[in-house]
C-alpha cells in the first residue's frame, strides 16, 4: 500500500490532513525558502511548495508527498510569518482596514509524477485601533503564521470578508489535495472521516 508523507510540521495542516481518515507520516524538508528577486508571489509559493516535494520524494520515491507553501500579499509586498512581536504588530496594522491576498501552493507528488496549483484567496480586515492589535498579538496567535494571523483562530473577529478557500488561507487547499490523491489512486475513506 501507498505511504502517504505530509512535508510540512505545520498544525493546521496535519489537522486537514488527518479529516482524510488515511494513515500518514510527517516529514519536515529541510531547503533554502527565501524568496528569488523578482519572484511574484504565486511564483514563490509555487516553487517552494515543489521543491519541498521534491525534497521528500527523493528520500520516499514509492509515497505520496503531499506540500504546501503560504504567503500573504498586501500592495505587491510578500508578508510571511513575523520575525517578532513588533514585525507581528506591523503586519496586522499594515493590513487592518484593508483586502489583502493569500496565496497556497500545494504539490502532490509521487516519484516523477506531480500535481501543483497555486490557489489565491481574498481577505478583508475590518478596521483596528493599536491597542487591539497589541492585544492580538500578544495572545501569540500572530507567531508563525504567514501575514502574522489565523483565520481559524481569534483573528476571525476581524475578518469581516473571505473570497475563496479558507483551508487555503489556513495552510492547506484540502478541496485540491484531494482531488490529486484520487488522481495517484488514494481512495479518501468517507466513512472513517464522517
Amino acid at each position: 500500500m501507498t505511504k502517504l508523507i505530509l512535508a510540512s510540521g505545520s498544525p493546521r495542516r496535519k489537522e486537514f490532513i488527518s479529516y482524510l481518515g488515511i494513515d500518514y507520516d510527517v516529514e519536515i524538508p529541510n531547503i533554502d525558502e527565501s524568496p528569488v528577486q523578482g519572484e511574484t508571489p504565486s511564483e514563490l509559493v509555487l516553487r517552494l511548495s515543489c521543491l519541498k516535494a521534491d525534497f521528500i520524494s527523493k528520500k520516499r520515491s514509492d509515497s505520496v508527498v503531499i506540500a504546501a507553501d503560504t504567503v500573504v500579499c498586501f500592495n505587491g509586498m510578500i508578508l510571511g510569518k513575523p520575525s517578532s512581536r513588533e514585525d507581528a504588530f506591523n503586519m496586522i496594522k499594515m493590513l487592518q482596514g484593508h483586502t489583502h491576498t493569500v496565496y497556497t501552493g500545494v504539490t502532490v507528488q509521487k516519484g516523477n509524477l506531480k500535481r501543483s496549483k497555486v490557489v489565491s484567496t481574498e481577505v478583508t480586515f475590518d478596521s483596528m485601533d493599536d491597542d487591539f492589535i497589541r492585544n492580538y498579538v500578544s495572545s501569540g496567535e500572530c507567531d508563525d503564521k504567514a501575514g502574522a494571523y489565523a483565520i481559524q483562530g481569534i483573528a476571525s473577529m476581524f475578518i469581516s470578508q473571505v473570497k475563496g478557500s479558507v483551508s487555503s488561507v489556513v495552510g492547506l487547499p484540502i478541496n485540491e489535495v484531494v482531488k490529486y490523491l484520487r488522481e495517484f489512486g488514494l481512495e479518501i475513506p468517507v466513512s472513517k472521516v464522517c
